[in-house]
């Protein structure tokens, strides 16, 4: 099979189907250690089909059709049982991450919670002691939590309640909520499936191919990206548990050898990661020869980590066309662009001409930054529009990237305002709708070239400068910065804030430098701004690594860090502001919420 849709049209037909067919194979493992094979924990089509039986038999108990349930688990396979039994039971799964310790996270789930109208929350019995301690922390008493991986329910007693439809709702996706509530994507089974069959055309995928990787099954990319097409419609799938990964990046290669998997995904920091950590001695140990797809996504994608990892694992036998840059979203399933089987389309491009919203080839001798193509759009019609005006743009321009296609959600669970205006887009010609992304990006040789987010554009006397540009930069020239992570934003002129207009940088940074070293560092830092981009800043915040906020699929949250800063609720390591800036919010005393 290569995207070819199965004759199921929703995904508890297709994943019985499976069970038919090849009810011994493996469907899905938990691989603790690639080179122990007796830690780690498996399951068969049959046994998936029978814990999620078990658990659909639990929940019909207690939910009725449509009824949204959380899933809270750490790594494991008890994660896809449980995802498969919502669906057996005509429920709607809500995956999210375990709340962990930090405050701002655990509020935000509790706000999913309440904006699904979550009546049940499941976990495993590791996980559940924690789920069950923040619902009462955060007042969810009316809500049931149960671990799933006990044998309570006999799922011979399993019986379909309603009839599944293509354009049932399978999966509330919720997306990062930087300072307001967060928006639950409804995701319908045919979008899924649609999803599914094109990331298995994209990555030219055959049946017994294997995927696998550590992004959480609760991230977009993990479990639309690696789980459904390998458990749905190839050779099934492996997980790594994340932490395993970001202790000991080698394992995650490790295990693409030994456990003989054909594609995975990555944020472009885990390819970083692994040019920084894994060693030489490791390298010669690998065979990544048949690895056929590295999905290189969900965060910007930087020239010199596609280049580099590609360079560096040359030697274990990784194939010049299997690192797969590619763009996607929530509002659209997943997938929206991306070619494989050739060599990543690195690009330099006119920086001058990339501020007035142009892209173009940057000649000898001008100023230029490498961009990387997301490749050609795989279900969905793409279009660069001006976001203001709604034009239509032809290629070579940069304006926001909209789209349309039988990948588009149903909008945002009970948000029917927010929905229409991101759904139902039409352009200054009458084209609609459209799906508005909110990312800047234009098409050049075919490939989307995504250079940014609208709302994070910094516009300094006329000019379009990009944060994550600035960012980038400080950490290349900054060795104290490097493998950290920052947020540039504006403050001032015409928002309201009653400051002078000015940019702001915070970033993380090792307490271990000393508050003499650190000091040195911002006054560096505003240096390197001032002759590489020819703005000056007006504040330079230090954090501790963390600092920076960040969304379950690693985007900086720029607008919610800008909040933090004018609300006084950092706690840097050093500041270092200018004191008109400082005269101006301190005697503001802005209120705006975090």
């Amino acid at each position: 099979m290569s995207g070819g849709p199965a004759s199921g049209a929703d995904l508890v037909s297709v994943l019985r189907e499976r069970v038919e067919i090849t009810p011994d194979t493996g469907a899905v493992t938990l691989v603790r250690d690639p080179l122990q094979a007796r830690d780690n924990v498996s399951l068969s089509y049959a046994d998936l089909d029978g814990q999620a039986r078990s658990v659909a038999v639990w929940l019909a108990e207690r939910t009725e059709p449509g009824d949204r349930v959380l899933l809270l688990y750490p790594p494991g396979v008890e994660f896809t049982a449980a995802f498969f039994g919502c669906l057996y039971a005509g429920l709607i799964a809500v995956p999210a991450p375990l709340p962990g310790r930090h405050r701002h996270k655990r509020r935000r789930l509790a706000r999913i919670v309440r904006d699904a109208q979550a009546s049940v929350l499941l976990s495993d019995h590791s996980g559940l002691p924690e789920v069950e301690k923040w619902a009462v922390d955060e007042g969810l008493t009316d809500v049931v939590c149960h671990a799933t991986d006990g044998a309570d329910t006999d799922p011979e007693a399993w019986r379909p309640r309603v009839p599944t439809r293509p354009d049932s709702i399978a999966l509330l996706q919720y997306t990062s909520g930087s300072t307001g509530s967060p928006k639950g994507v409804m995701v319908r089974h045919r979008n899924l499936l649609t999803n599914v069959d094109s990331v298995v055309r994209s990555l030219r995928l055959r049946p017994a191919h294997r995927l696998g990787g550590w992004i959480p099954l609760y991230h977009d990319m993990g479990l639309i990206g690696l789980m459904l097409p390998g458990v749905l419609r190839c050779g099934g799938y492996a997980q790594m548990d994340p932490m395993t990964f970001l202790r000991r990046p080698h394992q995650w290669l490790q295990m693409l050898d030994v456990f003989d998997v054909n594609a995975t995904a990555s944020p472009d920091f885990g390819y970083e990661l692994c040019l920084r950590r894994v060693t030489d001695e490791q390298v010669a140990d690998l065979d990544l020869s048949r690895v056929r797809a590295a999905v290189d996504g969900s965060e910007p994608i930087r020239a010199h980590t596609v280049t580099g990892f590609l360079r560096r694992f040359a030697a274990a036998g990784f194939p010049s066309d299997a690192l797969v840059p590619m763009y996607g979203l929530a509002e659209s399933t997943l997938l929206v662009t991306g070619s494989s089987g050739r060599l990543p389309h690195v690009v330099g491009l006119d920086v001058p001409a990339l501020e007035e919203n142009t892209l173009r080839r940057a000649a000898p001798g001008v100023p230029s930054r490498d961009l990387v193509g997301c490749g050609a759009g795989v279900d969905e019609q793409v279009r660069i529009v001006a976001p203001d005006s709604g034009e239509v743009l032809p290629e070579g321009r940069v304006g926001e990237i909209w789209l349309s296609g039988p990948s588009v959600t149903a909008g945002y669970w009970g948000n029917d305002e927010v929905t229409k205006a991101t759904f139902s887009a039409s352009t200054s010609d009458g084209q609609g709708p459209y799906l508005r992304t909110g990312d800047l990006g234009g098409l050049l040789d075919g490939d989307l070239f995504v250079t940014g987010r609208c709302k994070d554009v910094l516009v300094l006397h006329g000019r379009n400068i990009h944060p994550q540009d600035i960012e980038g930069e400080l950490r290349a020239q900054h060795e104290e910065l490097h493998d950290l992570h920052g947020a540039a934003f504006t403050v001032g002129g015409d928002d309201g804030t009653a400051a002078p207009e000015s940019v702001v940088v915070l970033h993380e940074i090792r307490g271990h430098w000393g508050a003499e070293r650190m000091a040195a560092v911002a006054s560096a830092m505003k240096l390197t701004v001032a002759r590489e981009f020819g703005v000056p800043v007006g504040a330079v915040l230090l954090l501790r690594p963390g600092g920076i906020r960040r969304t379950t699929s690693g985007k900086v949250e720029r607008s919610a860090m800008r909040s933090l800063y004018l609300t006084r609720a950092l706690e840097p390591l050093l500041t270092s502001e200018d004191p008109h800036l400082t005269a101006a919010l301190d005697g503001r005393r802005p209120q705006e919420a975090v």
